[in-house]
């Protein structure tokens, strides 16, 4: 069978695409318009000389208690991190083009990292298969790369995060492949706004709350959904800490923000409802509406008077708020 469909499309009643020798309007024509799962290729492999996470052999992933507050060391050195997965991710967007492969996209950004000396996070994370997570349209999060065919009026989110110097740095952001109907452009648009909006709400001595609060506001002003179920978290030389990041308002998220802890605020904003559903390989998040969906993430560390974005700078996607560029 076919994993991608052909440029011109058979009629309702001709034999499907795909090989499957049903007609076509009993086949994939109830899914076209939708993204759907191709074939994965193996995982790829990481040069012996490159420092990786304890869980790069096994897949496990221990945890242990990593202290929220970050050492001057440990913050220089996720400066560092968070640069290199800033340089990755703006080197991915401008190789995004219709016609190739979310594959394609994986084997460019492995070969990113590996050059930069950095591994790349995401590869066999709990068994992860890939090195970056891409996802289209409807795909909230966590889309694994495969043979998909990347097209013309797609909006891609790329999420990438690199371990360099012990510690990982995570940014994502969402693209726009070549004719995109407005509605998706303005979505873009504004979760990026909600990120930013997010992000300034970071203050010494304010609950977390106050970010869901700034990105759940700026997102029903406009009609938009907030995802719920995928949040913001702390990041050091675990990929994930403890630290819980909402991008809805919760008076429950009542932790109180400290110089020198270091997390990622990633809103995932949606035409429709913020609910969600789970494809069979226990990773792909999508709209239940099937409706599109944009996400924008960076990482930051809480200073003495606000934040400092260690993603941000000029190898970034989005080293400033958008309304002030």
């Amino acid at each position: 069978m076919s994993a991608n469909p052909p440029a011109v499309l058979p009629q309702a009643n001709d034999p499907c695409w795909c090989g499957s020798g049903r007609k076509y309007k009993r086949c994939h024509r109830r899914d076209e318009g939708k993204v759907m799962p191709g074939e994965v290729s193996p995982m790829r492999t990481v040069p012996d000389h490159i420092a990786r996470p304890s869980y790069a052999d096994t897949g496990e992933v221990e945890r242990w208690d990593e202290p929220i507050v970050k050492s001057p060391e440990v913050i220089e050195a996720m400066r560092h991190a968070g640069r290199v997965a800033s340089e990755v991710l703006r080197l991915a967007g401008e190789f995004l083009q219709p016609g190739i492969t979310t594959d394609d996209v994986d084997a460019y950004v492995h070969d990113l990292f590996i050059e930069r000396g950095a591994y790349p996070s995401t590869l066999n994370y709990h068994g992860y298969p890939k090195s970056l997570c891409t996802s289209a349209n409807e795909v909230i999060c966590h889309g694994i790369p495969d043979s998909r065919i990347i097209r013309d009026g797609d909006i891609m989110n790329l999420d990438v995060t690199g371990f360099i110097g012990g510690v990982h740095g995570d940014t994502n952001a969402t693209f726009c492949i070549g004719d995109v109907d407005p509605a998706s452009r303005e979505l873009v648009r504004i979760t990026e706004e909600c990120t930013w909006r997010g992000i300034e709400a970071v203050r010494p001595g304010r609950p977390l709350s106050d970010i869901g609060r700034a990105i759940e506001d700026h997102a029903r002003t406009g009609g938009y959904g907030v995802v719920r179920a995928f949040i913001g978290h702390g990041i050091g030389h675990q990929f994930h800490t403890d630290i819980q990041v909402l991008h809805y308002y919760d008076s429950r998220a009542a932790t109180v923000m400290q110089p020198g802890m270091v997390f990622t605020i990633e809103p995932m904003i949606t035409l429709g409802t913020w609910q969600h559903r789970m494809w069979d390989d226990g990773w792909t998040a999508v709209t239940a509406d099937g409706k599109r969906t944009a996400q924008f993430e960076h990482t930051l560390v809480v200073t003495d008077d606000g934040y400092e974005v260690l993603t941000g700078g000029p190898d970034a996607v989005s080293p400033s708020p958008p309304w002030t560029r």
